[in-house]
């Protein structure tokens, strides 16, 4: 990996989902002392290499995002955008406001709060190398497809199955082109992996030894805070 000072990484948080599942906005849930989306920010801030963090959110929580963002001390510039109807229409917003000549993107569901700087880092460095890489663990329960009744109709072998995360890195040639073709041709997808899959581009999955779970329910914020502050 280049010096950390060489690289430019433009950063993008997507939070501007809906949180039906848990009945109020949980990127402003306190997850110890900070809220959720602050202990995602705080992580990539503490990446020297993120030159600019781009935060897209719902419109009508933005002032309150402001208002969380205009009380942190750093130099590096924060930008919040408006998501779209879909998370796909929300990258593409963020992607919008991208350094133009920074090297990669950095795409990470704002939800996600106890990503560790060290992952953000492993991640980078496989993306210099393959040009898309994605922070992920290996599947370790027992997999079991049903039908619409929940009545078990195969088991599924877990050996090459992986449970996709974030941050997900990509060049900002290959995650551009890639969108484009998404947006152009009409195709919907759930994560950036997927669309770079469908431009073509091989992505490289690196190994998370810190669990990462995406903010779902109520009760997952009783799970301690990343312990990675000062």
């Amino acid at each position: 990996m280049k010096q950390e000072t060489d690289i430019n990484v433009s950063a993008i948080l997507v939070a501007g989902g809906s949180s039906i599942r848990m009945g109020f906005d949980k990127i402003f849930a306190k997850l110890g002392e900070r809220s959720v989306i602050e202990h995602s920010i705080q992580a990539f801030l503490r990446c020297h290499f993120i030159k600019n963090l781009i935060i897209v959110i719902n419109e009508n929580t933005a002032s309150q995002l402001r208002d969380i963002v205009n009380n942190i001390k750093t130099n590096t510039e924060i930008r919040i955008v408006s998501g779209g109807t879909t998370r796909k229409n929300s990258v593409a917003n963020g992607l919008n406001e991208i350094n133009q000549d920074c090297d990669f993107v950095a795409i990470h569901d704002g939800a996600r709060p106890w990503i560790n700087p060290l992952q953000i880092i492993k991640v980078l460095e496989q993306a210099e190398k393959f040009g898309a890489a994605a922070s992920g663990r290996p599947v370790t329960d027992t997999i079991k497809k049903c039908d619409n009744n929940a009545i078990v109709t195969e088991s599924i072998s877990r050996e090459e199955l992986w449970a996709m995360e974030t941050p997900q890195i990509f060049s900002r040639d290959i995650i551009s082109k890639a969108y484009s073709e998404i947006l152009n041709e009409g195709i919907d997808v759930t994560d950036e992996v997927s669309a770079v899959m469908h431009y073509g581009k091989p992505v490289k999955i690196v190994h998370n030894e810190w669990a990462n779970p995406k903010v779902t329910f109520p009760e997952d914020l009783k799970i301690r805070p990343p312990s990675y502050y000062d």
